[in-house]
């Protein structure tokens, strides 16, 4: 299945003129935030653009790289990081606008993580610097925006906008956890990128939990279960799991839009 512009025309057709893809990256994750990206896409443009189209004398570099958008862009799983690097910088050049959200471990561990993707979500469409008209989204609602919302299931699969988050959030995030294992080299987030992979449950159970996992994860919070169930009772009612507060990423988050 390859991403289509069929459902941002249709909101064209409707008379909204900025129509936002939305996607997140790292729900699934032992590890690290969970990443949400918002694009608005070149719709009109985009759809004028045809692969017969595509030759040097024809094309600028500009309508080149925009019909590279249009016929190669994949949900971010269907493509390699080298793809999907390429594709994040033609994004950055021709989108409308471009909006990143960061979810932060605490966050997702004090809510919980369909919350927590929500609220980065809606950071991603405050960064927007064009305010959209219309959203589209991968299988999600974000109660209180007050803006006609269409999610679509797999919508990285079937919507040229939503896969275009996708990638932002993807590489966005990947690029984090590249971070991340600088800091924490034993748990090799540079290669799993913070999932539930077999090196990295058996790093987990090696070397114990960073500050960067998520607690509220079962195999983590398992874990944890079992370090402190081999505590003494009062040393253990003693240690308490470090918490950060919250004031810093709610912080004027339900005036937003």
């Amino acid at each position: 299945m390859e991403p289509t512009l069929e459902e941002e025309l249709a909101l064209l057709a409707q008379g909204y003129r900025f129509v936002a893809g939305l996607d997140e990256a790292g729900r699934g994750c032992l590890a690290g935030p969970v990443v949400a990206a918002a694009v608005i896409l070149p719709v009109e443009q985009l759809a004028r653009l045809t692969p017969a189209a595509e030759t040097p004398e024809a094309e600028s570099d500009q309508d080149s790289a925009a019909l590279f958008l249009r016929t190669k862009l994949r949900d971010s799983k269907q493509m390699t990081p080298a793809q999907r690097e390429r594709m994040y910088a033609v994004i950055q050049q021709r989108a409308l606008a471009v909006g990143v959200g960061i979810a932060p471990v605490e966050l997702i561990d004090a809510r919980n993580i369909l919350e927590a993707t929500r609220w980065a979500m809606r950071e991603a469409l405050a960064q927007l610097q064009v305010r959209p008209e219309a959203l589209l989204l991968d299988a999600l609602t974000l109660p209180g925006i007050p803006l006609p919302q269409r999610p679509l299931i797999k919508g990285d699969a079937r919507c040229l906008s939503i896969a275009a988050a996708s990638v932002i959030a993807k590489v966005t995030r990947d690029h984090l956890m590249e971070r991340l294992h600088e800091e924490f080299p034993v748990y090799g987030f540079d290669r799993h990128k913070g999932y539930g992979t077999e090196a990295h449950l058996a790093a987990l159970r090696r070397y114990g939990v960073s500050p960067h996992h998520r607690r509220s994860f079962a195999p983590v919070r398992e874990l944890v279960a079992g370090l402190f169930s081999a505590l003494p009772e009062s040393e253990a009612a003693e240690t308490p799991l470090p918490t950060m507060p919250l004031e810093s990423v709610e912080q004027e988050e339900d005036a937003r839009f």
